[in-house]
């Protein structure tokens, strides 16, 4: 069965492509470009909607609270030695899930001011873009630090009077520069009880004269049972998403 396999998946593609192609023929889509204006402004703006959805991941990832707890998950897996529990693909839901709890009230304002009027034809491209951006840059500034814009600041060789004169090629690496910075200052804290319990591990074996025996093994289950008994993954979560607010 394996044999044929590949001469199976080649089959159920052919069978959809030729499909697809009989959905196309039947419905014939007529363009009319007798106004060469209308056909450039067409293409402008289907390069600037690829452009856009391009760019999604990139906002979601670094102009979100996604950074801060990706980083936070990955210090308290290596915290509690479990090497690759819970899995990567898990780890990303979890801050993926947390990034849309965290970020809701932003997405929504989002919606009501870029989106809803775009689609409904209310409002053009460009405008769109800067009604979109507004709720996000209001919870970055929220969330920068001071220091951090006056150093990206200093660099842009600017000035600016306000916070909101800030423009996005200051206030994005800020903000980032911020949340790595907070997400490491978790980690330590994360970090320290964990590293007690590895010390005291390792001072008994010694004591008992047992150097060969690797002190993660046996504290490992230590970890886990002091993890389970202070409700760890809630405390995490709760003082997580507290540090947003």
């Amino acid at each position: 069965m394996k044999k044929y396999k590949p001469l199976l998946m080649l089959l159920i593609v052919i069978f959809i492509t030729l499909n697809i192609i009989d959905v196309v023929e039947a419905n014939t889509i007529t363009i009319d470009l007798a106004n060469e204006n209308d056909g450039v402004d067409s293409t402008l703006q289907l390069f600037f909607l690829m452009t856009f959805i391009a760019f999604i991941p990139a906002v979601l990832l670094m102009m979100t609270a996604f950074t801060r707890i990706i980083i936070v998950m990955h210090f308290i897996r290596a915290a509690l030695g479990t090497q690759q529990m819970p899995p990567n693909q898990v780890l990303i839901g979890i801050a993926l899930f947390l990034t849309f709890f965290i970020m809701g009230p932003t997405f929504d304002e989002v919606k009501d001011r870029a989106i809803t009027p775009y689609t409904e034809g209310i409002m053009s491209q460009s405008e769109f873009m800067e009604e979109a951006m507004i709720p996000i840059r209001e919870f970055m500034i929220k969330q920068t630090e001071e220091k951090d814009v006056i150093l990206f600041v200093k660099l842009d060789n600017s000035k600016y009077d306000t916070v909101d004169e800030l423009p996005n090629r200051v206030l994005i690496p800020a903000f980032i520069l911020g949340e790595i910075t907070k997400a490491f200052r978790i980690a330590f804290i994360i970090y320290m009880p964990f590293i007690v319990i590895d010390m005291i591990v390792a001072s008994i074996l010694m004591a008992m004269g047992m150097m060969m025996l690797p002190p993660a093994m046996i504290s490992l289950p230590f970890k886990l049972l002091f993890f389970i008994l202070a409700d760890g993954w809630v405390l995490l979560f709760e003082n997580l998403i507290l540090t947003f607010r």
